[in-house]
């Protein structure tokens, strides 16, 4: 799609409806000339050229990339009128646009009839789950994997409740024995389980934890910010990934997912789901100035968060009608970056200077240059981390710190002569990736041969 033709096509359509009600002059206090525009315009186009290569396949670092050219072009649109989705008069249509893409997303992960709405990130709405365990079982801990993302911890604390670290097994899921034991000594109302560890893309086992529910009786919050969107792939064939734990969530009390990842959105987008929709009754509260065109419910009465992007909604809205949440739609997009990721464990079963930490369960993969002890693990994998981003053309990686019984527990002979060491982690968020995989693969070889001279 020609995005430049379609964004001048956005403003044209709001501004013509706009004159509909009347010509208004703009006051002369906010007026700003081209001119006077041009030179601050030229300076911030300038300041964002100091920043990483999102948009390319070269950039493999973070969960990062820019925007489908449909949510850019549905964004800005909305953007123009500045909707607010906290009450149906601040955004009667956006609050319809969002009403049906989160039935998309219920619809995706098992849940038709689950009660949600999107938040302004994962950590939001990972504090919604988090709240709504907490009233739903007060006086009770929260459990999560001890590489479950660090917000749990932070949020057990703003909520006043007392968050348990569970161990995780030889591949970064939470290891289920020692949950089952905690279970027996603590007091425990609500396990948080991670469907895609933002360091590993670790997916715990959702589906073997259901069990333990039936015997322990807690709730089940399934963090699936990072992987949610996997669902769509989740078929256990060659592309695809492990069905069981992402068909679980149906039968789980609540989850995150987060479209400014796989759901291709701009940063400020998170969802969250509940099983059950009487949870609303947590979120009830007063507000004698909102609330009185509708008898209808408003999404400001079931989200922590008050003014809430309507822009947001009609971004993803649109880009799920064009690429909708099923295998045959948006999960295209995803089995190209797994594909990658597959083709890039191959060739680094191959290489005589990377080995591959483990093997990828979703699209992130981690590799360290071969290497006799830790220490030099470290120092050559931080040297390719900036040796790739000095270059006119790099690629840019991201690092993570493991232990050496990390290292150990996947079967790499390395000296411990150091505690911990600095790996390289890669995340191929992008569909391109698959046709630029073993370019970049080379690439990083020659930056792994180039740190060990």
């Amino acid at each position: 799609m020609n995005l430049r033709a379609w964004v001048g096509r956005a403003v044209d359509e709001i501004s013509w409806w706009q004159r509909d009600f009347g010509e208004v002059a703009p006051h002369p206090d906010a007026v700003i000339s081209d001119a006077d525009f041009a030179a601050s315009f030229e300076e911030l186009i300038d300041r964002l050229r100091d920043t990483y290569p999102f948009h390319h396949p070269r950039y493999l670092g973070q969960l990062i990339k820019p925007p489908h050219p449909a949510a850019v072009v549905g964004y800005l649109a909305t953007m123009l009128l500045n909707p607010n989705n906290h009450a149906l008069d601040g955004g009667p249509s956006t609050t319809e646009l969002e009403r049906e893409a989160v039935r998309w997303l219920a619809v995706m992960l098992g849940m038709p009839d689950a009660l949600g709405h999107l938040t302004s990130s994962g950590t939001a709405a990972n504090l919604e789950g988090l709240f709504v365990a907490r009233e739903t079982r007060p006086g009770t801990a929260i459990a999560h994997s001890a590489q479950a993302h660090y917000s749990h911890a932070r949020n057990c604390h703003l909520l006043g409740v007392r968050s348990v670290p569970v161990p995780v097994d030889r591949v970064g899921r939470m290891d289920l024995g020692r949950l089952e034991s905690l279970l027996g000594k603590e007091n425990i109302g609500t396990v948080v389980l991670t469907a895609g560890t933002t360091s590993l893309g670790a997916v715990d086992q959702v589906d073997e934890v259901l069990e333990l529910r039936r015997r322990h009786g807690f709730r089940i919050h399934v963090d699936a910010a990072c992987g949610g969107f996997f669902a769509l792939i989740a078929d256990d064939s060659p592309d695809g990934v492990t069905a069981a734990p992402f068909r679980a969530i149906a039968e789980c009390d609540s989850v995150v997912v987060d479209p400014h990842k796989h759901g291709l959105q701009p940063y400020g987008c998170g969802a969250v789901l509940f099983a059950d929709p009487s949870v609303a009754r947590f979120y009830r509260h007063d507000s004698p100035a909102t609330y009185y065109s509708s008898q209808e419910p408003h999404l400001g009465e079931i989200s922590l968060e008050c003014s809430r992007s309507g822009a947001a909604a009609a971004a993803l809205w649109l880009t799920l009608r064009l690429l909708p949440p099923t295998p045959e739609g948006l999960g295209r997009v995803l089995r190209a970056g797994r594909r990658a990721a597959l083709r890039w464990s191959e060739l680094l079963a191959e290489s005589p200077v990377l080995t591959a930490y483990q093997r990828p369960e979703l699209d992130i993969v981690t590799v360290l240059p071969a290497a006799a002890d830790m220490s030099t693990v470290d120092q050559r994998s931080m040297r390719m981390l900036h040796d790739g981003m000095r270059q006119e053309r790099g690629v840019y990686l991201a690092a993570l710190e493991v232990a050496g019984a990390d290292l150990r527990a996947r079967g790499h002979q390395v000296r411990h002569d150091v505690p911990h060491a600095r790996i390289l982690r890669s995340v191929l968020l992008k569909p391109e990736h698959e046709h630029w995989i073993e370019r970049c693969h080379g690439e990083i070889e020659d930056l792994a041969r180039r740190a060990a001279e």
